[in-house]
């Protein structure tokens, strides 16, 4: 199998312009010939650069808007010629095509414009054909051609074509040719993705997902797993777009669960400060105050053992107080819109913990996408966007919650959203104070919030219950009317839930027996 392959000739036709000219300038110190196309060639001939126009290769002026140039026989006879094959030669001899043995080639920027919210004849403009056939073309012979189609990659390139007297390894072009495939697949998944948007499609009959890799990790969930990190292009502020301040690398469970924290606290953008601390995915404590020093404190005092090596989010600019507080305890990470410098200087000194800023909150009732893998497929869904106000809830009980009660029920209702099902969720002026995640049955979650709750009243040295005189979530409705009397036992006085049980009534009875306040929602939060 051919493995070192001189470079004599390469097209040059990028949109993205960065780091060509450097580049082009090497590559004709090799004494390669150049080829480009419109733009491209325009800017390398204004550099005083030697090129030949793509038209003059292929006899024919560009046309259509651009729409046509390269797809043409001299350009990918040029590229998939097999330079061993007789009679790929002699084709090549008859019809005067001259091999190409290079291919630089980025694509439209048909995702930019799309996140740029452009019209629709714009995008469809954007979507390059001659550009992926090439890049194709060229990756399927890369025995003979090397494919660039990131600029990336131009570095690596020269230090190849240094090291190998302007020649190419088999290995490299093998490398080059599985990130063109890859490149020219996201392409077309991002494409058709918008236009499934366009056009309404909830269930396109073929679905595909891409993404760029953002950090290779040292392993999984455990170590004998091993993972990477893609970022998908959507720009959603969080994790994927984070600036990293300080700190170790992020590992694999760090970026889900620093994920969960602050999808959790950008519900509450644009109110209170308010406080995120995460585990495993879940929620150890939630709270809002009127500052951020006092949102953090409160959520750490639903569960503070849960918290040490947790992850806490931010809705608010992380200011110096709230930095002491939060490195009184080891905390993996930390992430906030923003940061300032005196915060900075507090986590400083503190070379574990990671202090990521986002510039912003992600909007949670964007919509998007979720799946995930089952064997021999996966699932799709729409990412939980959903949202209940005051006004949608249908109070079932005689008893109505007072206005005190009704702003905790919401504070609830919107944790329960980011809980693990089965969910329950203790609320006490604006902060949680019990969390009953991930079990097999409600009821059991509804005891293990208010065993927590009870351990941590006794860590603080409270008297009673953290659960006495709170609300309680339910992200889905209660089956029978046990949750909600462990609920009562505990002190709760108001209930949130769905409703739509068969045995709604004999619920609702049994509140109603407690003096017990109860809305249904109409809407659950299943989260597996």
């Amino acid at each position: 199998m051919t493995n070192l392959v001189p470079i004599g000739r390469a097209l040059i036709s990028v949109s993205d312009k960065t780091g060509l000219l450097d580049l082009a300038r090497a590559l004709a110190g090799y004494g390669v010939e150049l080829i480009s196309t419109g733009g491209t060639s325009g800017m390398l001939r204004a550099a005083g650069l030697a090129v030949r126009d793509v038209s003059d290769v292929t006899g024919f002026p560009e046309m259509m808007d651009g729409r046509v140039k390269t797809l043409h026989p001299n350009v990918h006879g040029g590229l998939l010629a097999l330079r061993d094959d007789d009679e790929h030669l002699v084709a090549m001899a008859a019809h005067g095509i001259e091999p190409i043995d290079l291919l630089i080639v980025n694509l439209y920027p048909f995702e930019q414009m799309v996140a740029n919210g452009a019209d629709h004849a714009t995008c469809i403009e954007n979507i390059d054909i001659g550009g992926p056939a090439m890049i194709r073309a060229a990756a399927k012979n890369h025995r003979f051609v090397t494919v660039v189609t990131d600029p990336l990659d131009y570095g690596c390139l020269l230090a190849t074509l240094k090291a190998n007297d302007g020649a190419t390894t088999m290995a490299y072009r093998s490398r080059l040719a599985l990130t063109a495939y890859a490149k020219t697949a996201a392409y077309d998944t991002a494409v058709s993705t918008w236009l499934a948007g366009e056009i309404r499609e909830p269930a396109p009959r073929y679905r595909s997902f891409a993404g760029k890799l953002a950090q290779t990790l040292r392993y999984g969930e455990n170590p004998h797993q091993a993972a990477a990190f893609y970022t998908d292009g959507t720009r959603r502020p969080g994790v994927a777009t984070a600036r990293q301040w300080q700190g170790k690398e992020l590992s694999y469970n760090n970026i889900n669960d620093t994920d969960a924290a602050f999808e959790l606290v950008a519900e509450f953008a644009g109110g209170a400060p308010a406080c995120a601390i995460i585990k495993h995915a879940n929620p150890c404590g939630v709270a809002t105050a009127s500052t951020l020093l006092e949102a953090y404190s409160r959520a750490y005092q639903c569960d503070q053992t849960s918290a040490f090596g947790g992850i806490v989010a931010l809705n608010q600019v992380l200011d110096a107080a709230t930095a002491e507080e939060i490195v009184k305890i080891f905390t993996e990470v930390v992430i906030a819109p923003d940061a300032t410098e005196e915060a900075r200087a507090v986590f400083a000194g503190k070379k574990n913990l990671r202090l990521l800023t986002t510039g912003a909150l992600p909007d949670p009732k964007a919509k998007g996408l979720a799946f995930k893998q089952v064997a021999g497929g996966f699932l799709v869904q729409d990412r939980d966007a959903g949202h209940v106000a005051p006004a949608d809830l249908k109070v079932v009980t005689k008893r109505v919650p007072t206005e005190a009660e009704l702003r905790d029920l919401m504070f609830a209702w919107t944790v329960a959203k980011h809980v693990k099902s089965n969910a329950i969720i203790y609320v006490k002026d604006g902060a949680t104070v019990g969390v009953g995640a991930g079990q097999m049955s409600r009821v059991d979650s509804t005891r293990i919030a208010a065993r927590k709750a009870q351990d941590m009243a006794e860590a603080l040295g409270l008297a009673g219950p953290l659960t006495k005189g709170s609300v309680v979530a339910s992200d889905a409705f209660f089956p029978f009317a046990d949750g909600l009397i462990t609920a009562a036992e505990a002190g709760a006085t108001a209930i949130i839930q769905p409703g739509g049980s068969m045995r709604d009534d004999e619920v609702i009875a049994a509140a109603d027996e407690r003096g017990l306040a109860m809305v249904f929602t109409g809407q659950r939060h299943f989260r597996h």
